[in-house]
């Protein structure tokens, strides 16, 4: 009799989480490779929830996918750790129990942080592996995603009969982080084919069940629920589970009532935690009958646009040649001197003063706190340039959450200069996202939706700059990034600097079909020694060898480098005006003296070639 012959009359009891068993054990590692180097142990782990009453146990092969074993460089190792896993559970179960190969979710939290085709190669693999080697069922689990669990879960049944379970799990009760009601997900993959359905994962008890409250009955399938334990702590250096088994066992009545008939345990939970389970509910009888008082659908109504001081850049420089100048934070605490050049670069008429996110990764004043500073007592547009190097996706959000809150609505998305090019080279790069996520994840907070898709309760309104390389090699290659960016949400971009003509031709020739604008990156050089640094050390920076040469020919006359620097740039100005609306001048050294005489330059050629409207239009 198969398992879902049994579910038809009685509740059976799965089994709880293996990478926690392992983990307390003491294997921080590749857990499903110990199916290979420790198949004994894990068989154990296996025989200890059938003995506490698991009728239905999985395999160890949650991560045991192309995608995830790569990160150990076990990626040719598929076959060989499924095949082993199934046998490893086969083994242990001796026909007392059913035997589910596990298939877990590998998009996060990140949206669309792998292509469904990557997604789908690497799940054909697992999912032939595991078929090969008899499994009374598949599992598919722990899916944040509803796009990527409904295309494994098509494939899955268009290669199997067997009976396949499939759960999501949520960003909050109730809802998934698309924001799918939890009812109407699982109702889509019941219509897929799906012959069990329901949640696993992120939960515990208490706020799984408020999530089955809100969950029909399915018309076919059945239901089922692997809570947690509870949430995670850290201590000392490890993380542990709290939960008390004997909390499961008082919770056990509850999801009986919600109409689970499959009840199992993810993260934390112990062989204690399902002996709880199945001394309540092993064989009993399921309901039949729930009563659902749907919550109905929140009409929609179009929120007036969050409250901004300016009107968007990118409208600006799209009705009129605009200048924005980056000044950088100081290293040290002293800020004297910066506010005496954003009081010049004020009286200059700059459109925005952009603020750098730790460049190079050295580290400086927050530009969260100058960028208020200049906002509230000089009455300046603050630009605020967020890297994903130095934050995780709560500090981002948070991050971002606060830019909002002080009305700073302009920003720069980067992914940033690595750590350890900068002053701590020790130090971690988080990179949760890259400029992308974090620009598609900033158009959601302008939805109202946080990261993980939960109501904020209003929207934000931020602007949303990209950053744009034009010094490699191929132009035509950096412009498909910049598509990718527009794709993701980029409203305009904001260029490296370029030192030649030829090269502000061919970035307009290759950029002239971009509906986002671009503001033009320019920065004065200030002596040879300077030119060759950025030339030779600086990331994404090339200075042609003609500029170089002139730079080079004042070496031992800094002033008159200095000056020369600035007619050089005063020259691309010129070029750049005729190609772009937006310029984007970087300030070297602090010396803010230099792009306020550009920034009155360039507001100058353009009242030039456009009219006098311009240059009595300031911030």
């Amino acid at each position: 009799m198969s398992f879902l012959e049994k579910l038809q009359n009685q509740i059976l009891i799965a089994d709880g989480a293996m990478g926690t068993m392992l983990y307390s054990y003491g294997k921080d590692s590749c857990f499903e490779e110990l199916n290979l180097s420790r198949s004994e142990q894990i068989q154990n782990i296996h025989k200890a929830y059938i003995d506490a009453g698991a009728d239905i146990i999985q395999t160890n092969t949650y991560a045991a996918n192309y995608l995830k074993l790569g990160r150990y460089g076990l990626e040719d190792s598929v076959k060989d750790i499924n095949s082993a896993a199934v046998l490893n559970a086969k083994k242990a179960a001796e026909n007392h129990a059913y035997v589910l190969g596990t298939l877990g979710g590998n998009r996060g939290i990140k949206p669309k942080s792998i292509s469904i085709e990557e997604i789908k190669r690497s799940f054909r693999e697992q999912l032939y592996c595991l078929l090969l080697e008899g499994v009374d069922g598949l599992l598919l689990e722990t899916f944040y995603d509803l796009e990527e669990l409904e295309t494994v879960l098509t494939i899955a049944r268009k290669e199997t009969n067997l009976p396949i379970v499939a759960q999501v799990s949520l960003a909050e009760p109730g809802i998934l982080q698309d924001r799918t009601p939890v009812n109407d997900a699982l109702q889509r993959l019941e219509g897929l084919g799906a012959d069990v359905v329901g949640l696993n994962c992120r939960l515990g008890p208490h706020h799984m069940l408020v999530a089955l409250e809100q969950i029909e009955l399915p018309k076919r399938a059945f239901l089922s629920a692997y809570p947690n334990a509870s949430l995670p702590a850290y201590t000392d250096g490890k993380f542990h589970y709290d939960g008390d088994a004997d909390y499961f066992r008082r919770s056990s009545a509850e999801f009986r009532k919600q109409g689970v008939r499959l009840l199992g345990g993810c993260c934390g939970t112990t062989p204690e935690h399902i002996r709880a389970f199945a001394t309540e509910l092993k064989n009993s009888a399921p309901i039949t009958d729930k009563v659902v008082e749907l919550k109905p659908k929140k009409i929609i109504v179009e929120d007036p646009p969050a409250k901004r001081d300016y009107a968007p850049l990118q409208d600006i420089v799209q009705e009129r040649p605009s200048v924005i100048v980056e000044l950088d934070p100081p290293r040290k605490l002293d800020t004297t001197k910066f506010f005496e050049g954003a009081k010049v670069l004020k009286e200059a008429g700059i459109d925005a003063i952009t603020l750098a996110d730790n460049s190079l990764a050295q580290v400086r004043i927050s530009n969260e706190s100058l960028g208020y500073l200049v906002k509230k007592e000089l009455g300046m547009r603050p630009l605020i340039h967020i890297s994903c190097r130095d934050r995780n996706i709560i500090g981002l959000q948070s991050h971002l959450m606060g830019l909002h809150t002080l009305g700073m609505h302009d920003v720069l998305a980067i992914t940033g200069d690595p750590a350890r090019v900068g002053d701590f080279p020790g130090a971690s790069s988080v990179y949760d996202v890259s400029s992308f996520e974090l620009i598609q994840m900033i158009k959601q907070l302008n939805e109202g939706l946080s990261f993980s898709g939960k109501d904020l309760g209003q929207k934000t309104a931020f602007s949303i700059a990209g950053a744009f390389n034009p010094n490699v090699r191929s132009v035509e290659k950096a412009v498909k990034r910049l598509e990718k960016k527009i794709a993701h949400g980029a409203d305009y971009f904001i260029s490296q600097p370029v030192f030649s003509e030829e090269k502000l031709l061919e970035v307009y020739e290759h950029t002239k079909h971009l509906k986002a604008p671009i503001y033009i990156g320019l920065m004065p050089l200030t002596s040879s020694k300077n030119a060759e640094f950025l030339h030779n050390e600086v990331p994404g920076i090339k200075i042609a060898d003609s500029i170089r040469e002139r730079m080079a020919s004042l070496h031992d006359n800094p002033l008159q480098a200095a000056k020369e620097g600035v007619e050089i740039t005063k020259g691309l100005i010129d070029a750049a005006l005729d190609l772009f609306n937006g310029i984007y001048l970087i300030t070297p050294f602090l010396r803010y003296e230099l792009t306020a005489e550009l920034a009155l330059y360039a507001r100058q050629r353009a009242c030039e070639l456009r009219g006098n409207s311009y240059v009595e239009t300031t911030i």
